[in-house]
């Protein structure tokens, strides 16, 4: 196509372009603006605000339970329980109470002495007074069910405190 084809083509196509916006729109116009006459935003009043009630901290004379200067007072009156940590270690000691298993009791004579399965499965004898678990379980007696343990646990601020616990037997289901 020659350059003089494509100019002609170009201002027909114009012409045809500005004779479709030949019109003023007027009805378009006149809707635009009576469309928004009859609305008008309607907004809720704001709620009456109430005064706060003002509230009287009375608990002065409570101690505090934050205060670093009383928990150390407690924990210095307490009686000095701690355990021996000086003594050694039993081998049991080696392993948390949850892992180990009571499997059967022996009894010699008066002594009643109790069989713990250690997780490594080998079996070891206690008898009162060894140590079980991490927590310086002390064996303070022994029955055909159980072994009831004295342990002691250190809190926060470097308390120790005592807490019982018990080794039950293992059941017969619970061995397979």
């Amino acid at each position: 196509m020659s350059k003089i084809h494509q100019f002609w083509l170009s201002m027909a196509l114009a012409g045809l372009v500005s004779a479709c916006a030949d019109g003023e729109h007027e009805d378009l116009q006149e809707f635009v603006k009576n469309a928004g006459a009859g609305m008008q935003g309607k907004v809720d009043p704001l709620p009456e605000i109430l005064p706060l009630q003002q509230f009287v901290y009375q608990a002065f004379e409570i101690p505090d339970p934050f205060s670093a200067s009383k928990n150390k007072q407690d924990n210095t009156s307490q009686n000095e329980l701690k355990p021996d940590l000086k003594r050694q270690k039993e081998v049991l000691e080696n392993y948390a109470l949850e892992n180990l298993s009571m499997v059967g009791t022996l009894q010699r004579g008066q002594h009643i002495y109790a069989l713990v399965k250690a997780p490594d499965n080998t079996v070891h004898r206690v008898k009162n007074g060894n140590y079980l678990g991490h927590n310086f379980g002390l064996i303070t007696a022994i029955s055909e069910e159980n072994i009831t343990l004295k342990e002691m646990i250190q809190e926060s601020g470097q308390a120790w405190v005592e807490q019982a616990g018990t080794l039950r037997l293992q059941s017969q289901e619970s061995k397979k």
